[in-house]
Order: C-alpha cells, then structure tokens, then sequence
C-alpha cells in the first residue's frame, strides 16, 4: 500500500511516495520515519504552493455545482500526488534521453568493430 509523505516549507511543497507492502508493521513504519523518509523529501523537487484565498460563505447549491464541473474536468488528485506524478515525468524524460544516448554509443562501437573485421579480412588475417 502506498504512502504519501508531504511537507510545505517556504511555501513550497516537497512530497514523496513510499509503498510498504500489505500491513506494514510499527517497526517498519518507525525505521522509515528514522531512516528514508527525510532522504525521499530532499529528493524530490519542490513545487511552490500558491497560498489559497479566504473566501466568504457561498451559497450551497453553487459550491456543489463547481466542485462538480471541477471532478468531472480534472479528478480528484492532492498537490502531493500531482508533486510526484512531475518527479516521475521528469525521471522518465531523462531516462529516455540516456537509453537513447546509449544505444547510440553501442550502435556507433558495433560500428567500428564492424570497419575493423572488415580491414582486417581486407589485409588477409
């Protein structure tokens, strides 16, 4: 079962997530909070919270209505997840971009070898 781990500090919120498994138990949870949770808040990227408004009592009726059109064009989804659904974004976008990097290189090595064999055949060896 996953669990989000959220902190505003400066107006910015660091959020990570965590899966422990099934029923996790106390030891468990107690060893995450003393060892990998500060790790996972300082390595995720913080998003900057913008301070919501106070606003007066509206009438009833309206508030349903908004909320929802709200939920049917976005869903339901907390600033956390939203934190760690850009981490993973992010992490993706440069993952692709060092597989591509890397195939590039080997395909480049399979290049020469290739050149190499050739050569080498050419001089009769």
């Amino acid at each position: 079962m996953p669990q989000y781990v959220e902190e505003i500090v400066d107006s910015k919120l660091m959020a990570a997530r965590h899966v422990f498994g099934s029923e996790p138990h106390d030891t468990n949870v107690l060893w995450f909070i003393n060892h990998k949770m500060m790790e996972l808040l300082a390595s995720s990227k913080p998003l900057v919270c913008a301070a919501r408004p106070k606003s007066k009592s509206a009438n009833p009726k309206k508030l349903a209505r908004q909320v929802a059109r709200e939920m049917q064009s976005k869903g339901i989804s907390t600033s956390s997840q939203e934190a760690i659904k850009e981490n993973l974004k992010s992490r993706k976008v440069e993952r692709r971009i060092e597989s591509k990097l890397q195939r590039e290189e080997l395909a480049e090595k399979k290049r020469e070898m290739a050149t190499l064999k050739a050569k080498a055949k050419h001089r009769g060896k």
